[in-house]
């Protein structure tokens, strides 16, 4: 059996240099399908300091480099995250791809639009240097104590994540920011959270995270939209296996009236 293909594969929240991302995964899985662009849709990095960067980590990003090669015929695109800020002109020259703080493109009749989320989450961008710094630290202050406790560190993780990173609120954003686009489609990260939802004929989709010890990301082939979650490649089991549950709506969305106001911010669009 041939390699599955498809248009378009979306992943975020890699956090490369942290004890909890799981770059090797994510590389096994984009080598073991094809598709034409790839969306790295942002917090790729855990933060600036590269020295946390293991071998496996720039394995990862030596793969994205070379997938950016024109001759390979695939569009690679990095929407930035909050935790890729800064990194803007770094990740152009470093691996070669275009930086966007949202992205929009046709396909299959359609209009999409992917954003990472942070800027619909007012509670990252009111108070992120004075406690999304201090839960950064003090979570890869864990990691260093004792890297054994990664299961520890990822339920750190994830309490912060729900903490400061509510599904519902970035939903509501993505699918208000869509509408004023005219896209039927939205993707984004951030909450570490796989999640679907439709609202007022927008789709918004939810990549979900590589931190997890369940790891998510997103194909599109044609007029179909797919969350895949990562097992390993062992025995009957392989990666890019299709989740067998429902994705919820983010608690808290269905039913309430209203979006939350447009966030501002100034995108780049093709």
């Amino acid at each position: 059996m041939g390699r599955p293909s498809y248009e378009t594969v979306i992943l975020s929240d890699l956090h490369l240099g942290s004890e909890t991302a799981r770059a090797e995964e994510a590389l096994e899985t984009l080598q073991s399908m094809s598709f034409r662009r790839l969306i790295l849709l942002g917090d790729i990095f855990a933060d600036l300091n590269f020295r946390r960067l293991k071998k496996e980590h720039w394995r990862f990003l030596s793969y994205i480099r070379k997938l950016s090669n024109p001759k390979r015929g695939v569009e690679v695109v990095w929407v930035e995250g909050n935790h890729d800020l800064g990194l803007t002109d770094v990740m152009s020259h470093l691996v070669g791809v275009p930086v966007y703080q949202e992205y929009v493109w046709e396909q299959a009749g359609r209009r999409h639009l992917a954003v990472h989320g942070h800027q619909f989450d007012s509670f990252v961008l009111r108070d992120r240097l004075c406690l999304c710094g201090l839960g950064g630290y003090l979570f890869l202050l864990l990691q260093k104590l004792d890297s054994r406790r990664q299961r520890l560190a990822r339920l750190l993780d994830q309490l912060e994540t729900r903490w400061l990173r509510l599904s519902a609120k970035v939903a509501k954003g993505a699918l208000l920011r869509a509408q004023a686009v005219g896209a039927e489609r939205v993707f984004c990260g951030h909450t570490h959270q796989p999640a679907q939802v439709e609202r007022d004929g927008v789709s918004y989709f939810n990549t979900g995270a590589w931190t997890n010890d369940c790891p998510t990301f997103i194909t599109i082939a044609d007029e179909e939209v797919t969350i895949h979650e990562y097992t390993s490649r062992t025995g009957d089991r392989h990666s890019g296996e299709e989740r067998g549950e429902a994705i919820a709506a983010p608690p808290g969305l269905a039913g309430e009236p209203g979006l939350l106001p447009d966030a501002g911010y100034a995108g780049v669009y093709r």
